[in-house]
């Protein structure tokens, strides 16, 4: 049997680990999108197929029995690209997807649905920003405000005004609250991609609004 995994996470690593445990035939694909990814075991493919149709015709050469989609929340495109594929080349599709964040007591937690509305609600604050290296062109307009960027990648486009921290997790809550009075951070901006989150813990330990983007919905 081979298994392709939409990969890129912590989870797509972890079943590529377990299926090659149990001597499945494991494909990992990745976008290619960040420096030195963290390699899963099995075969490991870099890149895009060339839409849903590359897809559809790779799972058919490849003959691929199972596609998982193990992808990051925001993925949006990949995974619908592998549903029209999957459904062209009928081969099952199974969704992994991680528990998005969820407020607690102490929380000041402000749900937006875009990069540009949290943009907005940015003004006038230092923000530690982590909402990656895609889409930070939206906080660029945002002149009265100054941004803490971490990313794992050097961005390929214009800055905000601020700072670029590379960095890769996984991160501590100490870490987190060095960093916040370290640079003297009043609000964090980030997505709701799930997951271990030290700096929620520590925005809510220094009674810091955070600003989440909501996850975009599945198309059918």
């Amino acid at each position: 049997m081979t298994v392709l995994v939409l990969g890129g996470t912590r989870e797509a690593r972890e079943l590529a680990t377990r299926l090659v445990g149990e001597g499945v035939a494991v494909v990992t694909a990745l976008a290619g999108r960040t420096e030195a990814p963290l390699m899963p075991p099995g075969e490991v493919r870099i890149g895009g197929f060339g839409g849903p149709e590359g897809l559809a015709r790779w799972l058919t050469e490849r003959r691929v029995e199972q596609v998982v989609d193990a992808t990051h929340p925001f993925a949006a495109r990949i995974s619908q690209s592998a549903r029209t594929a999957c459904a062209a080349a009928g081969v099952p599709l199974e969704t992994v997807e991680r528990a998005g964040y969820e407020e607690g007591a102490g929380d000041d937690w402000r749900w937006v649905d875009s990069l540009e509305e949290a943009a907005r609600a940015a003004e006038g604050h230092r923000v530690l920003l982590t909402t990656g290296r895609l889409g930070l062109d939206a906080f660029t307009d945002a002149r009265s405000a100054w941004f803490l960027i971490r990313c794992i990648t050097r961005p390929d486009t214009p800055l905000p005004p601020g700072e670029l921290l590379l960095e890769r997790g996984p991160f501590t809550l100490d870490g987190e609250l060095d960093l916040i009075d370290r640079y003297n951070i009043d609000m964090v901006i980030t997505k709701d991609s799930g997951g271990p989150a030290p700096k929620l813990e520590a925005a809510r330990c220094r009674g810091l609004p955070v600003v989440i983007v909501r996850r975009p919905e599945a198309t059918a």
